[in-house]
C-alpha cells in the first residue's frame, strides 16, 4: 500500500489523520512485512482512527471485531444459521440424514463473523480487532491461528486460507496484559498523547475556523489538566470536542467563566472537575 514512510504520512494526512514519525514508520513496516500491528495507548488518542484511515487510504473494506467481556467464537469467527437449518431439515423429511447433513453444513447456511470475513475473498481489507484487552483470555487463542497463518478452520467445511492477507490492526487500552504469544506475532506501536505542536495541528485540522490563538490556548490548558492527578485525563478526542464547543459558544479567548462552564466537555468525573476548577491557573498556562 505504501512506498515509503513519507508516503504513509502524506496519504494519511489526506484523510485527516496526522501521524507522528513513529506512527508512520510502524504502519509502513506492518504493511511491508505483512505483520499485524498491535497499537496500545490511552483511550481517545487515535488508535481506532488509525485503522480507519489506513482503510480509507487503501480503498479497503474495514472489517471490525469489537471485543468485550464474553465475546466468543460464534461472534468472532462464524456460526451456523440454525433457524434456516431447521427449515431445511423440515422441508427434506423424505431425505436421508447424510443427504440433509451435507446440505445444511454448506456455505448457504454459514454466517461468517469478522475474523472469517477478513480472510475470505480477494478484495483488500483492513481487519480491526478493537479493544482486544477487553476480551477474555480464551479469545486470544482464536486470534493466534488467524494472525499466524491467516487461516480459519471450520470443521464441517475444512480450512479457509486467505488468498489476500488483510492489513490487521489490534488496539488495546492496556486494561489487562495481553499474552506473549499474541504480542510475538505483531509489530508494536504505543500511541500516547501528542506533543503540543502536533496537537495544535490536529485541532486546527479537525476544527476548521478556529482561531490560532484559541487553538493554542486550548492545547495549553489541556496539557495542564493532563499534568494533574485526575481519574481520567482529557484525550485528544476530548481536546477536539472542547475546541468545537468553544467555537460553538463564540468564545474568542479562554477565561475562567468559559472554562468553568465547559469543563464537563473534557472531564468526565465530578471530582476531576472540582479539582481542575480549584487548581487550574489560566494565567500560568
Amino acid at each position: 500500500m505504501f512506498t515509503s514512510v513519507d508516503d504513509v504520512s502524506a496519504r494519511l494526512a489526506e484523510t485527516g489523520y496526522l501521524a507522528s514519525p513513529a506512527v508512520a514508520t510502524t504502519v509502513f513496516l506492518a504493511d511491508r512485512l505483512g505483520k499485524p500491528l498491535l497499537v496500545e495507548g490511552p483511550a481517545g488518542v487515535g488508535k481506532t482512527e488509525l485503522a480507519k484511515a489506513v482503510a480509507n487510504v487503501a480503498g479497503a473494506r474495514l472489517v471490525r471485531l469489537q471485543c468485550y467481556e464474553g465475546v466468543d467464537e460464534s461472534r468472532a469467527l462464524y456460526e451456523w444459521n440454525h433457524a434456516k437449518q431447521l427449515l431445511r431439515i423440515s422441508a427434506g423429511r423424505d431425505e436421508s440424514w447424510d443427504e440433509t447433513r451435507t446440505d445444511i453444513f454448506s456455505e448457504e447456511f454459514l454466517l461468517p463473523r469478522p475474523l472469517l470475513t477478513a480472510i475470505r475473498g480477494d478484495d483488500p481489507k483492513v481487519l480491526l480487532i478493537d479493544e482486544t484487552d477487553k476480551a477474555d483470555v480464551e479469545v486470544e487463542g482464536l486470534l493466534l491461528e488467524v494472525l499466524s497463518d491467516f487461516q480459519v478452520t471450520v470443521p464441517e467445511l475444512g480450512t479457509v486460507t486467505a488468498t489476500r492477507r488483510p492489513f490487521v490492526v489490534l488496539t488495546s487500552n492496556a486494561t489487562r496484559e495481553l499474552s506473549e504469544a499474541l504480542r510475538r506475532r505483531c509489530l508494536f506501536l504505543h500511541i500516547g498523547f501528542p506533543d503540543a505542536e502536533l496537537e495544535r495541528r490536529i485541532v486546527r485540522l479537525k476544527v476548521p475556523g478556529i482561531d490560532t490563538a484559541l487553538a493554542d490556548s486550548v492545547v495549553r490548558v489541556v496539557g495542564a489538566l493532563r499534568a494533574m492527578d485526575l481519574r481520567k485525563v482529557p484525550s485528544v478526542a476530548e481536546t477536539i470536542d472542547w475546541a468545537r464547543t468553544l467555537l460553538a459558544l463564540g468564545a474568542g479567548t479562554l477565561d475562567e467563566t468559559v472554562v468553568r462552564d465547559s469543563l464537563g466537555v473534557i472531564l468526565k468525573h465530578r471530582d476531576d472537575i472540582q479539582k481542575a476548577a480549584a487548581k487550574l491557573d489560566l494565567d500560568a498556562v
